[in-house]
């Protein structure tokens, strides 16, 4: 079952942070879209829940598609950005997404495009090495500018 941790003082321009820890399963990729969209609307940001879900959705069909173990995502909130992430097991990088002209040949596919959905919806994205309870993995993260 998934968990949310929350954090946050409830003042409308205070940061917040969100975490949906899933479990290793696709489906999860709905659960994950839903309490985006649930998220965004509560603080007010109903503006940023398509593109928000779009990368929710990407970074977490990523993470359980190509890694083994726990999955969790992240949403934050900090000086008018959003930052959508998604935390895995596997501390190897993502590989890069393709060039614009490789990205028009695989759009007709159901997968390869991830990263390059990420990286062209996200005003800045990016990915790190990071721990989370003793297990070594990866944080893989796009930021979209809410003002």
């Amino acid at each position: 079952m998934p968990e949310i941790e929350t954090g946050g003082s409830g003042e409308a321009d205070a940061p917040w942070e969100y975490v949906l820890h899933i479990p290793h399963d696709l489906r999860a990729v709905t659960v994950c879209r839903r309490t985006v969209r649930l998220i965004l609307t509560m603080h007010g940001l109903i503006r940023l829940t398509d593109i928000a879900e779009l990368l929710a959705a990407e970074l977490v069909s990523n993470a359980v598609r190509h890694t083994k173990g726990p999955v969790a995502l992240r949403l934050r909130m900090r000086a008018g950005v959003l930052r959508v992430g998604a935390w895995d097991a596997d501390p190897e990088p993502p590989q890069p997404p393709p060039s614009p002209d490789v990205l028009t040949q695989l759009t007709h596919l159901e997968e390869g495009r991830g990263l390059a959905l990420v990286s062209s919806c996200a005003d800045l994205w990016g990915w790190q090495p990071l721990s989370r309870s003793g297990i070594k993995g990866k944080y893989v993260w796009g930021d979209l500018v809410a003002a």
